[in-house]
């Protein structure tokens, strides 16, 4: 018996990439998968239908279930439908796995609003938009039934610490993804419902346009330790009833590493006697920084 027979999986931005051999290998451990593509470019242009309908082919030739459905993940009545079409197939929902993006590099200065607003949308929105309407369903079905099976993986960067200079829309909008997970994820427990964010780095579309796509090439021989396929037994673990103690975490993943983040620590405690005056912060701030370097100095920004 495969760990999740019976089960049913939403991908979103399943037609390419790292949500493409998601949806394949929850298949290959028996999930029914919803395959949700746009088609877009990497860069938010264009759709394609025939990308998500080839991996529901790839999915019914291994001998599994599957379905496409072609939407908005940021569009409320498109992500609403997406859910839908998990239950209205497979009657169930028990797993969302949220991919779909796309990248508008811009410095801060020179980037555009709507360069901004459509990198925010689309990942940020486009996540709890699908949790949004999935989170109704398992809340409802779970105050009826008690606990349900429901696992939420989400999808970040390590742009989101590392504050990528040409991505404020990017890093920002996956900061806001770990805590848009984790804020789901304790809303979500008493039904039975985790909920975990991924950082991986992996050859996409995304990260083989612009300044990443050197980093991220294909080596000509040896280990690739940048191929998708690696991120995907994570995924799968997450959606498996194995991890059902597992919550509220960031990983990255990658090659053949995986990486539990902290939570965020203080470094310091700074107090006064009475109350704060300029003088007095500058004498406890300033002074803590004192012969430090810039924090910004010790960022080291890895291309994804």
């Amino acid at each position: 018996m495969n760990e999740l027979d019976g089960k049913v999986a939403i991908v979103t931005g399943a037609g390419r990439g790292l949500g493409r051999v998601e949806a394949l290998d929850l298949a290959s451990h028996g999930a029914r998968v919803v395959v949700s593509d746009l088609g877009v470019s990497a860069e938010g242009a264009g759709r394609d239908e025939s990308a998500g309908q080839s991996v529901v082919e790839e999915i019914q030739a291994m001998g599994g279930e599957a379905v496409a459905h072609f939407g908005d993940v940021a569009d409320w009545q498109d992500s609403k439908a997406m859910i839908q079409t998990a239950l209205d197939t497979f009657g169930d929902l028990n797993i969302l796995v949220c991919n779909a993006g796309f990248c508008r590099d811009r410095m801060v200065f020179t980037m555009s609003e709507e360069e901004f607003d459509s990198v925010i949308r689309v990942h940020l929105k486009g996540h709890f938009c699908g949790m949004r309407h999935a989170s109704e369903y398992w809340r409802t079905k779970g105050k009826s039934e008690g606990e349900v099976y429901g696992r939420i993986v989400s999808t970040a960067s390590e742009a989101a610490i590392f504050a990528s200079p040409g991505q404020p829309n990017y890093a920002s909008a996956k900061a806001g993804i770990i805590a848009l997970t984790n804020s789901a994820a304790q809303g979500l427990a008493k039904y039975g419902v985790t909920g975990n964010t991924i950082m991986p780095r992996a050859r996409t579309a995304m990260t083989m346009t612009g300044r990443t796509a050197a980093m991220f090439e294909k080596p000509e021989e040896g280990f690739d330790q940048f191929a998708p396929e690696h991120v995907t037994p994570l995924v799968s673990f997450l959606a498996s009833p194995a991890s059902s103690n597992i919550s509220g975490n960031v990983f990255v993943v990658w090659g053949k590493e995986i990486a539990v983040l902290g939570h965020p620590k203080r470094d310091a405690e700074l107090r006064v006697d009475e109350v704060w005056s300029f003088e007095g912060v500058a004498k406890q701030v300033g002074g803590y920084f004192e012969g430090k370097r810039p924090i910004v100095d010790s960022f080291i920004v890895p291309g994804v």
